[in-house]
């Protein structure tokens, strides 16, 4: 395993920022030592340096399957298969795969961003971003391929517009503060006929359950959608061809742009 960037595909990803970054810990870094808000617990949490280090193996795997309903839902292998299905990407075993230019929004230590470099041709590219150094730092000496990592606020990604074919969310829409504005970034990034997935929290239709849901976000900084609030707020942005499937506690949404 490497941490060290390629130089080719650390010049094409520079192509697609909108100022110029510094290269740290193997990613490219538009940051910088910024002060940020105080983040929430959840945020905290995944700023850690001790998550990083279980995040992929028990983390990801353990908490997303039982909120997906496991062992009747999908696992995280299926849950990759649907993603590069629904995102236009090939399967790996696949021997055509689109030379696509993919983003993975808060990608964490980059179990997502493989995932979906194995449906991606050789002249393909995918990008994972996140804001925490320790994620990214793990991602890096994980990287393989034309996959490369930025450090950005996700909320404001620093991409120029019109540049992905594919964006991904997996597991942290409902950690942003604005959630929405999140979105809009994404959709300004995407270029016209490009696809967005995301997988966050669901709030199951109980009487109890915006109560509760509401106590959760005050205490932890985690909010959980409603069944049509994301497919809405796609809808509103001009998104077209929905598709959504629901889980217990989480939904999975991709539609075009």
């Amino acid at each position: 395993m490497s941490s060290v960037l390629r130089p080719g595909v650390q010049e094409r990803v520079r192509a697609l920022l909108e100022s110029p970054p510094d290269l740290h810990d193997g990613y490219l870094d538009v940051l910088g030592p910024t002060a940020e808000p105080t983040p929430t617990i959840a945020q905290r949490v995944m700023q850690s340096t001790f998550l990083p280090q279980i995040y992929e193996r028990v983390w990801r795997p353990v908490g997303f399957n039982l909120a997906k309903g496991w062992p009747v839902g999908p696992d995280t292998a299926a849950e990759h298969t649907l993603a590069r299905d629904w995102l236009g990407l090939a399967q790996p075993g696949d021997v055509r795969k689109p030379a696509a230019t993919v983003l993975d929004v808060a990608c964490g230590p980059g179990n997502v961003t493989r995932a979906l470099a194995a449906g991606v041709g050789e002249n393909g590219l995918v990008v994972g971003l996140d804001a925490a150094h320790g994620m990214l730092a793990r991602a890096a000496a994980d990287s393989t391929g034309d996959v490369a990592y930025v450090r950005g606020n996700a909320v404001a990604l620093p991409f120029r517009t019109d540049t992905f074919d594919a964006v991904c969310c997996f597991g942290a829409l409902y950690l942003f503060d604005d959630p929405w504005a999140a979105v809009d970034s994404m959709a300004r990034v995407l270029k016209p006929g490009g696809r967005l997935i995301i997988l966050t929290t669901r709030r199951p239709p109980l009487p109890v359950s915006r109560l509760s849901s509401e106590l959760l976000r005050t205490l932890s900084g985690v909010r959980m959608f409603g069944d049509r609030e994301v497919t809405r707020a796609l809808t509103d942005r001009g998104f077209t061809d929905l598709k959504q499937r629901r889980y217990p506690l989480m939904q999975l949404v991709a539609a075009s742009h």
